[in-house]
């Protein structure tokens, strides 16, 4: 699998996991949703995503989107 798709696949279970621990331990748990929505925003404006980099470090081979 590319680094887009496995960035991409990271921040869904992110955000589904960030709102399941909202809905069910607190809803401090959300603010890990605002934390993954910004950086997906930032990162489609700069091209640059700190996921994508450990992922590079961990072998994932490069996508497109961020090289």
């Amino acid at each position: 699998m590319a680094l887009d798709r496995v960035i991409l696949s990271f921040a869904g279970v992110m955000v589904l996991l960030s709102v399941a621990l909202g809905v069910y331990v607190s809803p401090y748990w959300h603010l890990l949703t605002v934390f993954v929505g910004f950086n997906l925003i930032q990162s489609a404006f700069t091209g640059f995503c700190p996921a994508a980099i450990i992922f590079k470090k961990l072998g994932v081979k490069p996508g497109s989107a961020f090289q």
